[in-house]
């Protein structure tokens, strides 16, 4: 992992998943949400605006890190394991983020990254009063760890503990961080797809796919011949970024 921080302890591989070419009319990959569920909503409406001429069944597809640094994880992890809206299937793809939630609410003492990456807004997002539950500085964090997870319900702990980390269809490859360079897909680890950035970011995919990935925060959309980077840091921008893919050709699309 080259990301400048710590990866999340392995356990079981997560899921990755395998979908046929030519099933779904268009995809939609959506970029980081990062607790911004305001603009998660409008740019579904854009979306819907957009395949409403398209025939068949559409396809949105999540990259990952729905938690954290917003002010809204709780919402989005509600929205999200609600139905996908009418005429469309959904993918959710674990992010780094979501992993790390995930692993602090199972007690695993890696999960504790989270609460100096934005974790706070996410605890607070379940209603947690911070400073009654003891704070996340200053010594043991066992009391908040377990408000939290008798904050959170179980179907977001279901909904994480069964994200998978890589989405292929075809030659495109969905997602969170990057593939590590000229590795077989199957060959991938978790941490990799999870975590990557520079050298994924320096030397591309080195397979022959086109990767959509999020995790490494830009202004605007990256579109290259063999990535499309669509982290626009909407925790900080207010601006939410997707990728339509149809025929073939992208077309970026976002909100705020």
């Amino acid at each position: 992992m080259d990301d400048g921080g710590a990866g999340i302890a392995a356990g079981a591989a997560a899921p990755r998943l395998v979908l046929e070419p030519g099933r779904y009319g268009c995809i939609y990959a959506i970029g980081d949400v990062h607790g911004c569920l305001d603009q998660l909503l409008a740019l579904e409406d854009l979306i819907r605006d957009d395949a409403a001429s398209v025939a068949g069944q559409k396809l949105i597809v999540m990259l990952g890190d729905y938690v954290d640094r917003g002010p809204k994880s709780a919402a989005v992890l509600y929205h999200l394991t609600a139905s996908a809206p009418a005429g469309f299937d959904r993918v959710c793809l674990r992010g780094n983020h979501d992993d790390a939630f995930l692993s602090y609410l199972e007690g695993d003492p890696a999960g504790d990254w989270m609460l100096e990456h934005g974790g706070e807004e996410t605890l607070r997002s379940y209603g947690i009063d911070m400073d009654e539950a003891g704070g996340v500085h200053g010594g043991s964090t066992h009391g908040l760890r377990e408000a939290i997870r008798a904050a959170v319900p179980n179907s977001h702990v279901d909904f994480l503990q069964t994200l998978p980390v890589l989405l292929t269809i075809g030659t495109d490859v969905f997602v969170h961080a990057g593939i590590r360079p000229g590795r077989p897909l199957a060959e991938q680890s978790d941490d990799d797809l999870m975590w990557i950035r520079r050298s994924f970011l320096d030397l591309g995919p080195g397979l022959p796919v086109r990767v959509f990935h999020g995790h490494t925060p830009m202004r605007e959309a990256y579109v290259g011949p063999n990535r499309v980077s669509l982290d626009t840091h909407c925790f900080r921008t207010g601006r939410l970024t997707a990728a339509k893919l149809c025929d073939g050709e992208e077309t970026i699309l976002s909100v705020g």
